[in-house]
């Protein structure tokens, strides 16, 4: 793949930082979005070189199924193992502390049953994903059941949030996840404990799952575009 556009070089070089912690006889977590399904790629082509193998991949949506499939990934399932060495997965915010909000592909509920089962979680991201609090730039995703959309965004907003359905784009109606789910995004002008709130949130009846990611990360690689080059640095 030839790109001269620093962004994408920059999430290229991200995502074979990452698959370069790949080592032969891994079970590895396949994550969601632009810059893993470089990482996804780059697995895949150390496979068909010879570079690692014996490799078992466990995809995060049905984008990381598609991905690994073409790129010859074999595929498992989290019913017949019984460990997973590390797991590779963007996110769309990342503290200070490495907590993360991920979910603006709507895949959050299935990200975090994989992420959380790694030994190791490896976050890929581009600078533009660091803030100082969570919630600075991005809405929260909660995965709710259409059946309970409108009793959680009532109690959403009793704590505080500005609730707002996920539409499609290029589709009439809301987002639905891989679960047959929807999404609600919810700003909030601050998340001062998200351990808390994540809880909480999850608490509310006819809530799967939201995209707090606490205490879950353990390396942030993290890519910029400098004077025109891409780099990566560990966070």
């Amino acid at each position: 793949m030839t790109t001269t556009d620093p962004v994408k070089l920059m999430k290229q070089e991200v995502g074979k930082a990452a698959a370069s912690k790949v080592k032969s006889g891994m079970i590895v977590g396949l994550g969601t979005g632009s810059t893993t399904a470089y990482a996804i790629e780059y697995i895949g082509d150390r496979l068909k070189s010879g570079e690692i193998e014996n490799i078992l991949g466990i995809p995060t949506s049905f984008q990381a199924e598609v991905l690994a499939r073409q790129y010859g990934i074999p595929l498992t399932t989290l019913d017949v193992i019984d460990r997973m060495d590390l797991a590779i997965d963007g996110a769309d915010e990342v503290d200070p502390n490495k907590n993360l909000i991920k979910g603006g592909g709507a895949a959050h509920t299935r990200e975090k049953i994989v992420d959380t089962l790694a030994d190791q979680f490896i976050v890929v991201v581009d600078s533009g994903k660091l803030v100082d609090r969570l919630g600075s730039t991005f809405l929260l995703p909660v995965e709710v059941m259409p059946m309970a959309m409108t009793t959680v965004m009532k109690a959403l907003a009793k704590l505080g949030g500005k609730p707002q359905l996920r539409m499609g784009v290029k589709k009439a109606g809301p987002v639905i996840t891989d679960q047959g789910n929807m999404v609600i995004d919810v700003k909030f002008d601050s998340i001062d404990n998200p351990t808390e709130l994540e809880k909480t949130i999850n608490n509310i009846p006819g809530v799967l799952e939201n995209g707090l990611f606490v205490g879950v990360a353990d390396v942030i690689l993290v890519g910029e575009v400098k004077d025109g080059q891409p780099s990566v640095r560990e966070f």
